[in-house]
């Protein structure tokens, strides 16, 4: 059975794979968000939920104002 850290975790892949390949131009900005593996602060389920959510909100708000007719991220991750 798989942990809620692992779950977020294969969420945030799943969701950044699809950013990627459906949105390759956002990339820069998935690289300029914070860093989950920093030394300074461990990872954690609250960070992790955080960085999801952000990449989340990046991809929809991307998607209302640049794309008609993708789907929800909600949907997919």
């Amino acid at each position: 059975m798989k942990t809620k850290i692992e779950e977020l975790e294969q969420q945030i892949i799943t969701l950044t794979t699809m950013i990627q390949q459906e949105f390759p131009e956002l990339s820069t900005f998935i690289l300029e968000m914070r860093d989950n593996n920093s030394d300074k602060e461990a990872v954690n389920l609250k960070n992790l939920e955080e960085y999801y959510n952000s990449l989340k909100e990046l991809a929809n708000k991307y998607m209302l104002t640049h794309v008609e007719k993708k789907p929800n991220t909600d949907e997919n991750c």
